[in-house]
């Protein structure tokens, strides 16, 4: 005889289907934490910095020493591109965005439309290096030189003195601050009036180790890079503002005293004044210990 089930309680199959659910739900991965909150249990706070890929080296950095000075924070860094670690910052994403390139008027307008107030913060200074295959016996080059190079008006190496041989041009992607940089004060001179472009056979690399990559395996090429990339095994070129001279070097102290004519600052941007752990970690990158780290991976401290 079959059983009967007392007035109003659940079928079997339903009963049988509610506990499942239940164990799913316990089984399943806790939800990743937001930026700049503390993991489950308030084991950890994490702070995500996101952008620059010239400043990514020297972020990791600043984010492996960190650890020892607040063991209770975790800075998780990731490049992308200055322009991407900025769209992050005004997505509400990260925490931080690095850019080797102040925000343009474009994105401060999106940040302030979604009520957002960017604060920039200089936390380095960079020396963007010209650099071709240590074979290439071109040693120096003038901003006028490098701006008709690289907008296609000097297609050969003689045309500065080398050998005849074409011009290999190398650059980062345009969601670099690198690149924009570079477009706006050596393309450009300085004057963003000018309809000056990179030209059209320029080959747009996705990172600065790949800028370095082609550099040492082809004599034709020349590229630009933050001097923390540059290694021994590529030549640097000297530059002058101008025909005749000073040809300089990019290095920290012609950096800081301003005779290196490509330099620029490096910046961390938050989303309003930062507050709390934000805080805390922007005080210490501008500190002594932080500030050598810079030196020591070739970039140049902020005074």
């Amino acid at each position: 005889m079959p059983t009967r089930r007392p007035p109003g309680s659940a079928p079997g199959w339903l009963i049988g289907l509610l506990a499942l659910a239940a164990l799913l739900a316990a089984c399943s991965s806790p939800p990743t934490p937001a930026a700049g909150t503390a993991q489950p249990g308030g084991e950890q706070l994490v702070l995500i910095n996101k952008g620059s890929d010239t400043m990514v080296n020297l972020a990791l950095a600043w984010a492996e020493a960190y650890e020892a000075v607040a063991p209770g924070v975790t800075v998780s860094v990731t490049g992308g591109g200055s322009g991407t670690g900025i769209a992050a910052l005004l997505n509400g994403t990260v925490d931080l965005a690095n850019a080797s390139r102040p925000i343009s008027e474009g994105e401060r307008a999106a940040a302030e439309a979604r009520g957002l107030i960017p604060v920039e913060h200089v936390v380095a200074r960079d020396a963007i290096a010209i650099v071709v295959h240590p074979d290439n016996p071109v040693a120096a080059l003038t901003l006028p030189q490098l701006s008709a190079m690289y907008s296609g008006q000097i297609t050969n190496w003689s045309q500065v003195g080398g050998e005849d041989r074409p011009i290999v041009l190398l650059s980062r992607e345009t969601n670099s601050g690198t690149h924009v940089y570079f477009l706006e004060h050596v393309l450009r001179l300085g004057d963003n009036e000018q309809p000056i472009f990179f030209s059209p056979e320029t080959l747009l690399l996705p990172s600065s180790e790949g800028i370095s990559a082609e550099v040492r395996q082809n004599p034709n090429a020349i590229g630009y890079d933050g001097l923390g990339y540059v290694t021994p095994d590529m030549k640097t070129v000297a530059v002058a503002r101008a025909e005749g001279g000073p040809f300089v070097l990019p290095a920290i102290a012609s950096v800081t005293s301003g005779a290196y004519p490509i330099a620029r600052d490096l910046y961390i941007y938050t989303a309003g004044e930062p507050t709390g752990t934000e805080e805390d970690y922007l005080g210490w990158v501008l500190g002594p210990a932080a500030q050598a780290i810079v030196a020591e991976l070739g970039f140049v401290p902020v005074e």
